[in-house]
């Protein structure tokens, strides 16, 4: 299924009843098509990391389409250091803020206590969080160990029907986003 630039309510409605069933999607994103689904479906995120293979301790990203969607999975920050935050957004650049304690443990990863957030640099991701009106679990569309999928076909031949697979192009930055602790401004990747 392609994501028209322009989505008709059909394809909207099939797309939101897709994402609150718990089905997973793959979408373009600056390097890669990402996988994806709604932050807060369990099982949804459990079926996304048993499908990549995933270790289980790892965390996961969530982008957004602006600032509003992360914050009810963040902790409430200060006026000022939230403004510092959307100042970086939109752009390749993944923050580990606190996050809020009712998440899912899964999307921050084991014993941690922090979660990986972007409001990305390609348009279309944002659009697509924007017409779900929700953020979205962003991880590499790859298996554990294998290289990402940068096309609708790569992603298709590795994941089958497996996924909702909305077309589009992905950016042309050559690495994933950065992750970088905003507290201690150290990179992680």
């Amino acid at each position: 299924m392609s994501h028209p630039s322009h989505p008709s309510g059909r394809f909207l409605y099939r797309l939101r009843a897709h994402l609150h069933r718990g089905g997973l999607i793959a979408y373009p994103t600056e390097s890669s098509y990402g996988l994806g689904c709604l932050p807060q479906n369990a099982l949804a995120v459990r079926r996304l990391i048993a499908l990549k293979k995933r270790p289980q301790h790892k965390g996961l990203i969530v982008i957004a389409a602006n600032f509003a969607q992360l914050k009810p999975l963040l902790q409430p920050m200060a006026a000022d250091e939230e403004a510092a935050i959307k100042r970086q957004w939109p752009a390749p650049i993944t923050f580990l803020l606190p996050a809020h304690q009712r998440i899912l443990p899964i999307l921050r990863g084991r014993g941690r206590d922090k979660l990986a957030v972007r409001i990305p640099a390609l348009a279309s991701a944002r659009f697509l969080c924007h017409v779900t009106q929700s953020a979205l679990v962003s991880t590499s569309s790859n298996r554990a160990g294998k290289k990402a999928c940068r096309t609708e076909r790569e992603v298709r031949r590795q994941f089958g029907r497996q996924v909702m697979i909305l077309g589009g192009r992905t950016g042309r930055r050559k690495q994933p986003s950065q992750i970088i602790d905003w507290k201690s401004g150290c990179r992680l990747r």
